[in-house]
């Protein structure tokens, strides 16, 4: 009812952004005007007589929306659409039209409210409470409250004043340019409204079971890999199937729940899909069977004080020099102890745990990004098979970044099930022309002859092109402000050609170094960022499971983590190569 408001209302030099993403903010409405103005609404559809809505002081200064039911009251204050408002109107005002001037540019912003089902009076009585004296005097033009009589007359004067305007002395062009950077809509955002498109090869690996019910599919970087996969996926669950869907990469899981849901009709559906990394899946398993839940958890005892001792010094907020004197011998052992438990230990007795009818059965197991993982773990999840159930394993060796794709030895192969030659697919769909040069480049002169692959290009594909390139070579000492000031420039080229700052991706591959940067982004230039880069361990896994490419703000990462994602706004920080490691190690 709004949309069809504005959208009939307003003269047609306004942009209207519906739930744009800002920065982690998601308001219903921006609207925008190079030479009138903004304007930013919340739309809430609640009927008053609902229950009782009153304002209750908190403490000194602060008041918040409650509500009362059946006797009982409860905070409203994180859907309270009068303190949203004025977040939007500052944030816009301080972060992203930073050139609006100071104090009079305050009045470029509307920041409206609009209840469709309740009289306008009633929202203006509980509006009043949350305006400061200042805030009250203009309420009826910077801080606009509507119900139903304002928006079934087609009152634009009353909704939004300042639209009626010729023109603004405050508003122009450039300062238009710098909100709609955070205003455009990201790629993953447009892509999730679109099912799932195919080539021939493509569909057939989706559509179709192999006769054995094994299947392995290679292919290069950006040639639907995990695309088929999704579509498997999809395909399954229509007919009614219990699909497991894994992946060794924690962050992959939103990307590949996203795919599978594109191809999905009907939110019950997706009830039978399991998304987990593989780690998740042998916890689950050995934590489900009596038999193996004591035995899990004894294993990871070294694990928990070593974690424990490391956590004690990061705690303790001493001088990084001394900090990192202390942690490294620890976390040094940490490594060294964790690797054959994660590597042997765990899928050893997850492999055990899966035999029990304790713990879940599936009618298809589908594995991502295949080259990360084990055979021993590929034996693992074959004991959560219900009978006649198939396994899909999609694989890119030239990604083999753990080291572990050489020990798919044919014997291997055909101890995990397989039959026959490699499906393949050979085009990429998602790398520019110049990229691919780049990386055949690299590759010929460092990656092993026989793990490469790389892709043909996909003739004609615009829509990746064109693409820019572009290499800053400085000192370590210089390295974080450079990747700061890059990822600035790009916010400055976005808002056109479709591009989002949101889109924008930043990828090294320290922890430390990463975080100092997104901290910088934060402090000085108040950018927000969804990122991984934690020391505690723990921490770190729960940022790994929000991390997700529609997020609202710039993402940050590491190069493990973000393996098997896409962005076409990348900032990549390649760090200076210790004299102990090899340049492919290091490169990739």
């Amino acid at each position: 009812m709004v949309f069809e408001f504005f959208h009939q209302q307003l003269d047609r030099k306004w942009e209207i952004y519906v739930q744009p993403h800002l920065n982690g903010l998601r308001p219903d409405f921006v609207l925008l005007h190079p030479n009138k103005g903004i304007a930013v609404f919340e739309v809430k559809d609640w009927n008053l007589d609902a229950m009782e809505y009153f304002p209750k002081r908190i403490g000194e200064d602060r008041v918040e929306l409650w509500a009362r039911k059946d006797e009982r009251d409860f905070s409203l204050e994180r859907s309270n659409p009068f303190a949203a408002i004025s977040r939007y109107k500052k944030s816009i005002f301080n972060l992203y039209c930073p050139r609006l001037q100071q104090k009079s540019g305050f009045a470029a912003i509307t920041g409206g409210v609009i209840f469709p089902f309740a009289e306008s009076e009633r929202v203006r009585a509980l509006q009043k409470h949350f305006l400061g004296d200042s805030e009250a005097k203009s309420a009826g033009r910077y801080l606009p409250v509507s119900g139903r009589q304002e928006l079934m007359s087609n009152n634009l004067t009353a909704i939004f004043p300042d639209a009626t305007l010729s023109h603004s002395g405050i508003m122009r062009p450039g300062l238009a340019d710098d909100l709609r950077g955070w205003l455009v809509e990201p790629d993953f955002a447009k892509e999730q409204r679109n099912p799932i498109k195919l080539d021939s090869k493509q569909r057939k690996y989706a559509e179709e079971r192999n006769p054995s019910g094994y299947r392995r599919i290679k292919g290069p970087a950006g040639s639907g890999k995990s695309l088929v996969l999704a579509a498997r996926a999809a395909r399954l669950l229509a007919d009614g199937k219990s699909v497991l869907l894994v992946s060794y990469n924690i962050t992959l899981w939103h990307y590949l729940r996203d795919l599978v849901a594109r191809n999905v009709s009907g939110r019950r559906k997706m009830d039978n899909v399991v998304f987990a990394n593989f780690h998740e899946w042998c916890r689950d398993c050995c934590i489900a069977s009596d038999d193996t839940r004591e035995a899990y958890y004894a294993l990871f005892e070294p694990v928990r004080r070593l974690n424990a001792a490391i956590d004690r010094i990061i705690d303790q907020k001493l001088p990084k020099a001394r900090e990192k004197e202390l942690l490294k011998p620890l976390v040094q052992e940490l490594n060294t102890v964790l690797k054959p438990i994660l590597n042997v230990d765990v899928p050893t007795l997850a492999a055990d745990a899966a035999k029990s009818p304790d713990t879940p059965k599936y009618d298809a197991i589908l594995l991502d990004e295949g080259q990360d993982f084990l055979p021993l773990w590929w034996s693992a999840l074959r004991n959560s098979r219900k009978p006649d159930a198939e396994m899909l394993l999609v694989a890119d060796t030239t990604q083999d970044i753990y080291g572990t794709a050489r020990s798919w030895t044919d014997e291997a192969m055909t101890g995990a099930g397989f039959t026959g030659d490699w499906a393949r697919l050979e085009v990429s769909y998602r790398l520019p022309l110049d990229a691919l040069k780049a990386a055949q480049e690299f590759a010929i002169r460092f990656l092993p002859k026989d793990m490469i692959d790389l892709p043909d290009l996909a003739q004609g594909n615009l829509e990746i092109e064109p693409c820019a390139l572009k290499w800053i070579q400085c000192d370590p000492e210089n390295a974080e402000r450079q990747c700061v000031d890059a990822t600035l420039a790009m916010m400055r080229e976005t808002g056109k050609a479709g591009l989002a700052n949101a889109d924008i991706t930043f990828i090294c591959n320290d922890t430390n170094f990463g975080r100092k940067v997104v901290d910088e982004l934060a402090t000085y230039s108040r950018v927000s960022t969804v990122h991984t880069f934690e020391q505690k361990r723990l921490e770190q896994t729960r940022k790994k499971m929000a991390f997700f490419m529609g997020d609202a703000r710039v993402k940050a990462t590491t190069l493990h983590s973000f393996k098997g994602w896409e962005s076409r706004l990348l900032v990549v920080h390649v760090e200076l190569l210790p004299e102990n490691r090899t340049v492919t190690q290091a490169m990739i």
